[in-house]
C-alpha cells in the first residue's frame, strides 16, 4: 500500500513540476499582453530553415515542433516536416491540421519554417545533401501510407503528432526523436498496439496513445500514462517530461548557421495564408 502511494505521488509531481516549469517559462500574464488571436498572431519565417534559394544545390529534409496556440501550448507542441531536393528553390511543407474538415494532410499549409502562431519552432532533425536525397521518396511515400487521413482528435489522437511519428517509423534515417510533449505521438489502433517507436529504430507497446511504453536508441526509455510521457534519454542525456518536453541536451543542434535570420526575406513562399490554430 505505502509503495503505491509514494509511486502515485511520484508520479503527480512529474506531471505537476513540468507543468510549473512550463508556466515559469512563459507566464500567463505575458501571453495576455501580447493577446494574439488565431488571425493576428505572426505567423512569419521564423529564420530556422536555411534559404531554399541559396541552398538549391543542397537536398534538405528537416522536421520542426513549435509550442500549439493558446493555453495547449504549456501542455503539447504541434510538429511539420519540409524538403527539398537538390535543384529545387522552395520547399514542400506536410502537417496535419485539424481544422476545415476533409482530408487532414496539409501541403504547404503555412510557410516551411514560419512561427506557429507567434511560437518559434525547435528542429527535431535536419538532414542536408545526398543523406537528405535519399530520404525524400520515402517520406513522400509515408505521407500517402499515412493512416489516418480524415480523422482528428486533439487527445489523446490521432493528430499532427501521430503523423510525424508515423513518417519517423517510416523513415527510420530520420533519427527522429520526438519530444515527451508531443501528445499524439505514442497514438496507435487499438488492432495495432505493438510495433516501431517514433524513431523507427526502437519498440513500442500502447493501447490509443493513452497507456504504454517505448524502448529505444533515440528516444530511451518512455512511459505513457494518460497521454503524457516519462522517461529518460541516454543518447543525448536529458529527461523526457510532460510540458516541457525535454529537460538537458538537445537532441539536434538548434545552432544553425546557415539559417540566420539576416539570410531571410521575411518568408520562404510567398504571401502568408490566412489559418486556424490546430494540432
Amino acid at each position: 500500500m505505502r509503495k503505491g502511494k509514494t509511486f502515485f505521488l511520484g508520479f503527480l509531481a512529474a506531471i505537476i513540476l513540468p507543468f510549473g516549469m512550463s508556466l515559469a517559462e512563459n507566464p500567463p500574464s505575458e501571453k495576455a499582453k501580447e493577446r494574439y488571436t488565431w488571425r493576428n498572431a505572426p505567423r512569419g519565417s521564423s529564420g530556422v530553415a536555411p534559404d531554399a534559394a541559396s541552398h538549391a544545390d543542397q537536398a534538405i529534409v528537416m522536421v520542426m515542433a513549435a509550442d500549439t496556440f493558446g493555453w495547449r501550448g504549456y501542455f503539447a507542441v504541434h510538429p511539420w516536416i519540409i524538403y527539398k531536393r537538390a535543384g529545387d528553390t522552395s520547399y514542400t511543407r506536410y502537417d496535419v491540421v485539424g481544422w476545415g474538415g476533409g482530408n487532414v494532410v496539409r501541403k504547404n499549409y503555412a510557410i516551411p519554417d514560419g512561427l506557429w502562431f507567434g511560437s518559434k519552432p525547435k528542429i527535431l532533425a535536419d538532414h542536408r545533401g545526398a543523406d537528405a536525397e535519399g530520404l525524400i521518396d520515402q517520406v513522400e511515400a509515408a505521407v500517402k501510407s499515412y493512416p489516418f487521413p480524415r480523422e482528428y482528435r486533439s487527445y489523446p489522437g490521432p493528430n499532427s503528432n501521430t503523423f510525424i511519428a508515423h513518417i519517423g517509423r517510416e523513415v527510420s534515417g530520420l533519427n527522429l526523436d520526438m519530444p515527451a510533449n508531443a501528445i499524439g505521438k505514442d497514438f496507435r489502433a487499438i488492432t495495432n498496439p505493438v510495433g516501431l517507436s517514433s524513431s523507427g529504430q526502437g519498440i513500442q507497446a500502447n493501447i490509443l496513445g493513452v497507456f504504454g511504453f517505448s524502448l529505444g536508441l533515440e528516444e530511451g526509455i518512455e512511459l505513457n500514462l494518460l497521454g503524457l510521457n516519462i522517461g529518460i534519454d541516454f543518447n543525448r542525456p536529458a529527461l523526457r517530461l510532460p510540458s516541457v518536453g525535454r529537460l538537458g541536451m538537445d537532441n539536434v543542434d538548434q545552432d544553425n548557421p546557415d539559417s540566420v535570420a539576416a539570410e531571410k526575406s521575411g518568408s520562404l513562399m510567398g504571401v502568408q495564408p490566412s489559418i486556424k490554430p490546430s494540432g
